[in-house]
């Protein structure tokens, strides 16, 4: 009760001081600091977490360890969302998408906390996934919930989502630049000044959170030795397409995988399989263990041998074209690692996927091509600038590749390469996979929220929402006599034809029986069923407005009828929709 008298009074001290804009700014670093606190708890989470349950262990050449940990981690994450969450928590950044597509902006509480147990849970024991997208659901989460709590609309919730999300990407990477342009690029957040400074100011001050309390360390530390040479282009531009490329293998995989164990109907086989499939993995391949930025820095540092100091092919490391060989392997197998963690119930997300893979791929493509007479690249410039060209890919956003990159290494004076790779890459995979991995479901549903602007309103817009009753039935044994009583009730000159049950039969538009409908020699011989007709297209309460946009466009009708099952359940109009985008349209384009 106290709390709640504290609220109205804190809501009617809002409302007569400030206005809507400062209050978002005030509630921008609010959220800034609560999410780049979480970043910092779930990282020292899974570090303290993982330490505890090695401790004892040698992590080292063919440890069975290796085959039991990741099973183990899955089956208590899925042990946790099962019977303690008792709701899904996986896919995050998808589940804000939707969030802010379908649900008004609206999280639900429990992805405050939920996310940040469940991942932790996977990754310390081995789940090859990374923290970040449970981390951006955590931020996000905090934004809308503390959105919620003040009464706001749509979109200043729209706004604050962003600041959570821009917030957690600042604590987790220190690097606010990236976090901003990942709300704008990937959460697809209208980029207007009113939304711009409340995303600046919650990423600055999650990454200065994060500073405080980690020290002004990076997560990779690079030195660049190697210049970037003009003469090298090509080589990134090569690279881009390979990049490019690897994101189509890496999203493909992951979605096919990922179907495939939403097949198996029982819990605990998913467990078993993703565990056991994992841990073998793992097992052969140890750099596939958790996140795997240890390996990436080790590969920045020059020790790309690290690859294969642990498993099954230690004493080959020395061999280059066996190096080659693992290289290739990992980068294939990193994809089936992820999509088992997350088929089998594991909780994590595809960032630090993307970024291992784009090192990995990198590094590769500069070990071949430095193979070729007169070519020399510098393959640390290489891993840095893959990185970049993966994610740029993987997730559709490459100025998030290109910035994240820049700020997690230092490494501005790449900022040329890092351009070119990332924006190749996007080309590429854009002629075979139109949306990201995150947006792929969504928009196959038509529930994606983009910045192209008829489709984000028309994505906020729903059917049930725009569904108009006010249409008088008539039954459909009636007769002409029965229809004329039922005219002078009606505002409409549509009449939807039913029976008893609500089974839909078709209209009776006036206009086509005026001719008629003052014969009263035909009111008791003349039956509706032989008036009406089947109007063609009619609607379902399922469908995206994208496709009711498209129904009135083709047509030249005014309504369409929306059925579900058969069953008659109102109108859609033109006219409503024309109104309610109108409405969107404004309240959107309000700076």
């Amino acid at each position: 009760m106290r709390f709640s008298a504290l609220l109205r009074r804190l809501i009617i001290w809002k409302t007569r001081n400030l206005s809507n804009q400062q209050f978002i700014l005030i509630l921008s670093l609010v959220i800034g600091i609560l999410s780049g606190l979480a970043a910092v708890l779930l990282k020292n989470t899974v570090h303290y977490t993982f330490y505890w349950i090695s401790r004892g262990f040698q992590f080292e050449r063919e440890n069975f360890l290796f085959l039991a940990l990741p099973l183990v981690g899955i089956l208590l994450s899925v042990l946790f969302v099962k019977f303690i969450v008792k709701k899904d928590i996986a896919h995050g950044v998808s589940r804000i998408l939707y969030a802010i597509s379908k649900q008004n902006g609206v999280l639900e509480r429990h992805h405050t906390y939920t996310s940040m147990i469940g991942s932790t849970l996977t990754v310390a024991f081995g789940g090859s996934v990374g923290l970040e997208a449970p981390i951006v659901l955590t931020g996000s989460a905090i934004g809308s919930n503390l959105g919620k709590l003040f009464r706001l609309n749509h979109k200043s919730l729209i706004i604050l989502i962003g600041c959570g999300a821009a917030g957690a990407i600042a604590g987790i990477f220190k690097s606010p630049i990236a976090a901003v342009v990942f709300a704008i690029e990937v959460l697809m957040i209208d980029l207007t000044l009113s939304s711009l400074i409340p995303l600046l100011i919650a990423a600055v001050t999650g990454a200065t959170v994060a500073f405080f309390l980690s020290g002004k360390s990076v997560l990779f530390m690079f030195t660049l030795t190697d210049p970037f040479l003009l003469k090298h282009i090509p080589y990134y531009l090569i690279l881009g397409v390979f990049t490019g490329f690897v994101s189509v293998y890496f999203t493909r995989m992951t979605l096919s995988i990922e179907k495939q164990f939403k097949k198996i109907k029982r819990w605990y086989n998913k467990i078993l399989i993703g565990g056991i499939l994992l841990g073998v993995l793992i097992f052969v391949f140890p750099s596939l263990f958790g996140e795997g930025y240890e390996i990436l820095q080790e590969v920045l540092n020059g020790q790309d041998k690290d690859l294969i100091n642990q498993g099954l092919f230690y004493g080959l490391k020395d061999q280059t074209w066996f190096l080659l060989l693992i290289m290739a392997l990992i980068l294939f197998f990193k994809a089936i690692a992820t999509s088992a963690t997350n088929g089998g119930g594991g909780v994590g997300g595809i960032f630090a996927p993307s970024l291992f893979m784009g090192g990995i791929a990198g590094l590769l493509a500069a070990k071949v091509l430095n193979l070729f007479p007169g070519i020399q690249v510098s393959e640390t410039n290489f891993a840095l600038v893959g990185m970049a060209g993966v994610m740029s890919g993987v997730m559709h956003a490459p100025l998030t590749g290109i910035f994240l990159i820049a700020e997690i290494t230092g490494g501005y004076e790449l900022l040329t390469p890092l351009i070119i790779t990332a924006t190749i890459s996007y080309l590429t995979i854009k002629s075979f996979e139109p949306h990201s991995i995150y947006a792929k479901r969504l928009a196959e549903r038509g529930e994606l929220l983009t910045h192209h602007k008829d489709k984000a309103m028309l994505s906020l817009m729903h059917i049930d929402k725009l569904l108009e009753r006010n249409f008088q039935t008539i039954h459909v044994d009636a007769t002409l006599g029965d229809f004329v009583k039922v005219v002078p009730k009606s505002q409409r000159n549509v009449f939807p034809v039913v029976d008893d049950e609500n089974n839909f039969y078709g209209i009776i538009f006036i206009n086509d029986i005026r001719n008629i409908i003052f014969n009263r020699d035909q009111y008791d011989t003349t039956y509706i069923r032989d008036l009406m007709y089947m109007p063609d297209p009619t609607v379902d309460p399922g469908e995206s407005m994208e496709e009711v946009a498209r129904k009135f466009s083709e047509t030249e009708n005014y309504n369409l009828p929306v059925i579900k099952n058969g069953k008659y359940l109102g109108f859609v109009s033109r006219a409503n929709v024309f109104s309610k985008y109108r409405e969107l349209l404004k309240d959107f384009s309000e700076d």
